[in-house]
């Protein structure tokens, strides 16, 4: 694991993606602490972090596009998947390496509370939690790249398909305002999950029994409780995905001093699911 670690992080400077991402993710995080700290004399530094979300959806699929999709077009994987190494520890020295770089832009914002607190008031733990919390979002991100490029060989189809999962969960609080409320909403769009789970199903397994199983069960179960109580349908999707919406962890520092520890563990869960999700794709590859 240590020597993919160090291989991973070795190519992502010698190629320039790392100098890159780090240069592109510092300019554009200081530009607006120089707006809205500096010039503004706004004394939280998380109104910068948060502006900085939007670049992390830009330069997150260039440094994740190639983790994987490159090394399966070159067919270079096989010498990874023949040695003697787990594919968990390779999924983990090459996370590790993405990490490490999105480490060293966060290094680098520690700074900005320092010069804040020099030029006078600041909110030191406020705004260490929050680069903690950018960090973390950072991770998840990169999980999500990471097993998206597993799933291709081509790293443009990679770098785009994370960027438009990113843009979902970054537009996400936008969206809860377009959803129905009305519980029959609801219970029909639960039905309509509940049938494209049946189907993925059934396209795995190529077994219409057990597809068509899932889809009668879980239908009957959905009208059993909707006639018992149909007021637990009602707001279901937007309490629900109100939970993933990750950009108030940090309106919630800089706003109200609150770290939402709730959220903190949902977004860790996140990213250990997709973590778990590229070692289940490479593993994949591995007996195909």
């Amino acid at each position: 694991m240590i020597a993919i670690y160090k291989r991973e992080i070795k190519a992502y400077f010698q190629s320039l993606v790392g100098n890159v991402f780090i240069a592109f993710l510092v300019a554009f995080v200081g530009l607006y602490f120089m707006v809205y700290n500096l010039i503004s004399g706004y004394t939280y530094f998380s109104y910068a972090l948060y502006a900085g979300l939007l670049m992390l959806i830009v330069v997150i699929p260039i440094l994740t596009m190639r983790s994987f999709s490159e090394e399966k077009r070159s067919k270079t994987d096989q010498l990874l998947l023949t040695s003697p190494v787990k594919i968990y520890q390779i999924v983990l020295g090459k996370y590790l390496a993405m990490i490490s770089v999105l480490a060293i832009a966060c290094l680098i914002f520690c700074l900005c509370p320092l010069i804040i607190k020099y030029l006078g008031t600041a909110h030191l733990l406020v705004d260490y939690l929050s680069i903690l919390v950018f960090f973390l979002i950072g991770c998840f991100y990169i999980a999500v790249g990471m097993f998206l490029s597993s799933l291709t060989e081509n790293q443009i189809i990679a770098a785009v398909s994370t960027m438009g999962v990113l843009l979902f969960f970054y537009f996400l609080s936008n969206l809860l305002s377009s959803l129905p409320t009305a519980a029959f909403s609801n219970f029909i769009g639960l039905l309509v999950i509940l049938t494209l789970i049946a189907f993925i199903l059934y396209l795995n397994t190529k077994n219409w029994i057990i597809g068509t199983a899932i889809e009668i069960i879980g239908a009957l179960v959905l009208i059993i409780i909707y006639r018992i109580d149909s007021t637990k349908f009602e707001s279901l999707f937007t309490n629900f995905l109100g939970h993933f919406v990750l950009s108030d962890l940090l309106n919630n520092l800089y706003s109200s001093s609150i770290l939402d520890v709730a959220g903190i563990i949902l977004l860790v869960s996140l990213s250990v699911l997709f973590f778990f999700l590229t070692i289940q794709a490479v593993q994949k590859r591995r007996w195909s």
